[in-house]
């Protein structure tokens, strides 16, 4: 037993090097220097009222996993812009099997977004157009099948753009020349 303590102790150790070693990092962390990310209301071209706002409370929901990029309503000292739009919805498409009985629901959305650099005015993210869409089986077809479908659609959608803006605003800093340090 003591044999296979020692043996499970050094595989541990030796995976814990490897992934050290790799450069693996969590993308749902950011540890660099403190960032704001403006992002207004996004545009609803969709007659679905308040998805926008919908939008707006899931992201917030996951930039509040990071103590260094924040996300805010006010322009002024914002680092970044995310700026939006809803361009289309379809709730919900309904299947049919061969006894007229609904089978299953598909809704989809369609989004897109820029994230862009204030100080430069350089576009860092442009996502020209995104479907986004989930399929519920006869089980979960009912009036609220389509609202439940919806909050994972933008839950999903919301983590994609978090993460993604994590990963631009990492690459754009090992991107940029470091300061020089001034002398005296």
């Amino acid at each position: 037993m003591k044999r296979s303590g020692r043996v499970f102790l050094a595989l541990f150790l030796l995976s814990a090097f490897f992934l050290a070693g790799c450069g693996y990092y969590f993308p749902h962390v950011y540890d660099g220097p403190e960032r704001r990310v403006y992002m207004p209301n996004w545009e609803n071209r969709t007659n679905k009222l308040g998805l926008d706002n919908r939008i707006y409370q899931s992201l917030a929901r996951w930039f509040q996993k990071s103590d260094m990029v924040m996300l805010t309503k006010e322009r002024a000292g914002a680092d970044y812009i995310l700026a939006g739009e809803i361009v289309a919805i379809d709730l919900p498409s309904v299947s049919w099997d061969g006894v007229t009985r609904a089978s299953g629901i598909n809704v989809k959305l369609v989004v897109r977004y820029v994230l862009k650099d204030l100080k430069s005015g350089e576009i860092v993210w442009e996502v020209p157009g995104k479907l986004y869409s989930a399929d519920y089986t006869e089980a979960r077809v009912s009036a609220s099948g389509d609202e439940m479908s919806l909050r994972e659609i933008v839950d999903d959608m919301s983590e994609e753009i978090y993460v993604g803006t994590l990963h631009r605003i990492r690459r754009q800093m090992q991107a940029a020349p470091a300061s020089p340090v001034p002398s005296k």
